[in-house]
């Protein structure tokens, strides 16, 4: 089963949410909270494998509570809950350790799918407008990027690979793209975020934007 938490201050979006996951045979929902603060001594009490964390709530909002939870922990994943596809938020929710976004009025499948992507360990990165909005963040950061001498320890294919991941494919796309086997694919993303010290693919994505190593457009 896959334990998710629901962290929003609006009762309704927290019950809609609960019902639809709770009526899944491989989710369960052991808590919801309507800021923050309850939010992330929730999840340090239910242990979860989710977190859905809303972006703008009282006492402490959505980006602070994501620090917070998954500062020195692995244990938990969390998916941010915005209203806007532009959310000033979102980015550096994602670099705070946030596994992806999604936006709240997404059809329930793209929900339910969510949940069990980020579960599984992987990034939510498929939808065109995570790449957008990393591109555009990026862009209004830019400033003068230095490529971070880290990057050299990657091998030839670990750097292809690595462009790949920040293009929004995923392993199966990367493996027909390149040849290979996906098991390959999915040892070469790993040790490119061994070698990185990156948390998982999210990560990845905006330290190839960051480095320069991608150009954004």
């Amino acid at each position: 089963m896959i334990r998710v938490v629901v962290v929003d201050d609006q009762e309704m979006v927290r019950e809609g949410f609960s019902a639809l996951l709770d009526a899944q045979d491989d989710i369960e929902v052991v808590g919801a909270a309507g800021d923050g603060v309850q939010g992330v001594a929730l999840a340090r009490t239910v242990k979860p494998d989710v977190v859905l964390m809303d972006i703008r709530m009282p006492e402490m909002d959505g980006l602070t509570a994501t620090r917070l939870l998954l500062d020195g922990s692995d244990d938990v994943k969390v998916l941010v809950l915005t209203t806007f596809d532009l959310d000033d938020y979102v980015y550096d929710a994602l670099q705070a350790g946030a596994s992806g976004f999604l936006l709240k009025h997404a059809p329930a499948r793209e929900l339910l799918g969510a949940v069990r992507v980020v579960a599984a360990g992987e990034a939510l990165l498929a939808p065109s407008i995570t790449k957008r909005l990393i591109e555009d963040f990026v862009k209004s950061r830019r400033g003068e990027r230095v490529r971070p001498a880290q990057l050299s320890v990657l091998t030839e294919r670990e750097t292809e690979i690595l462009l790949l991941v920040a293009q929004g494919l995923s392993n199966s796309e990367i493996a027909a793209h390149l040849v290979l086997a996906e098991q390959t694919v999915k040892t070469h993303v790993s040790r490119v975020l061994m070698k990185l010290g990156l948390r998982d693919r999210a990560q990845a994505v905006i330290a190839a934007y960051e480095s320069g190593l991608v150009v954004p457009g």
